[in-house]
């Protein structure tokens, strides 16, 4: 068990490593989910030759954060991003060891052989069940230092100061929205966890039963479904990232950026209606999708942030 925690615990500390050194392309991806193009797109053609207008990529986008704010400005954020990475894998871990839950011994590899289908199947929906549990769990209790991070980053857009430290920022969330505000975006967040996890394992569960002799391609599988899986559900993560500041008191949440949602049904409605569920997902190449006009055939968009 110790040997076990040992493990847990040295993945935390790899897991905090990758995420520092990815944070600033992090940071210019929640920008661009939020809706924020501070670089003007340029005129380009698409793969099929079509004129179109082309939007920074994310290198170009985290050059820009860089310019703007020095490379310290980069990791604005990174502080309550780790701090609820590690309050959800506690949580995760305490759930874990209340269901009396542990990861399969290799002696099982043998046992699964010996299986039927109908066990093969309770034990898949009992891994499944305790999954969404302790998902879900983690989730809820990191949700504060989530919007908190979220804020933090949104600040980039208007300069302001209202969310820097952790007391600073959990006074500015009271005062702006109640304690509700610590809990900003969370059901979009948690139903695309969810159902991203129960699709990426009823997938897994399908493939690995239709190619049970094929032991090679379920090694691959589960990462397989769970890249799908969480592609499909994307645009969840768009709506929670804009609940997260919408009404915040700061300029990327107010009218003129963004709309006060009144729900994350009504965000989703809203992002659905100008095609915006998806920005952010494609990262190397992108397009802007906004509303534009046709001038002596150059294409100029109508909105540019800047």
């Amino acid at each position: 068990m110790s040997k076990q925690k040992e493990n847990k615990w040295s993945n935390f500390a790899l897991r905090i490593i990758v995420n520092t050194a990815t944070h600033p392309f992090e940071y210019a991806k929640v920008l661009i989910q939020i809706g924020y193009e501070p670089i003007p797109p340029r005129s380009a053609r698409t793969l099929f030759g079509k004129p179109a207008l082309k939007l920074p990529n994310i290198f170009e986008y985290v050059k820009h954060i860089r310019t703007v704010d020095g490379f310290a400005g980069l990791y604005n954020g990174l502080a309550p991003k780790v701090c609820g990475n590690l309050l959800s894998t506690i949580a995760a871990q305490k759930c874990t060891e209340f269901l009396k839950l542990s990861e399969p011994d290799l002696d099982e590899a043998d046992i699964e052989e010996e299986e039927t289908e109908e066990q093969r199947k309770q034990k898949w929906l009992a891994s499944l069940k305790c999954d969404i549990i302790t998902h879900t769990t983690a989730i809820v209790v990191s949700q504060p230092f989530h919007v908190i991070t979220i804020r933090m980053m949104a600040q980039f857009v208007g300069r302001e100061t209202k969310y820097t430290g952790f007391l600073s920022s959990i006074k500015e969330i009271y005062h702006q929205n109640g304690i509700l505000g610590f809990f900003s975006g969370l059901v979009p967040r948690l139903l695309g966890d969810v159902l991203a996890l129960i699709l990426a394992g009823s997938l897994t569960y399908a493939v690995n039963r239709y190619f049970d002799h094929e032991k090679e391609l379920r090694i691959y599988t589960a990462a397989t479904m769970n890249f799908i899986s969480t592609a499909i559900m994307y645009p969840f993560q768009v709506v929670s990232n804009c609940m997260a500041v919408t009404n915040s008191g700061l300029v990327i949440g107010s009218p003129g950026f963004m709309p006060h949602y009144t729900s994350w049904i009504d965000c989703w409605y809203d992002l659905s209606k100008k095609h915006q569920l998806k920005r952010g997902s494609s990262l190397l190449v992108r397009y802007y999708m906004g509303p534009y006009v046709n001038v002596e055939g150059k294409l100029i968009p109508t909105r540019v942030i800047s």
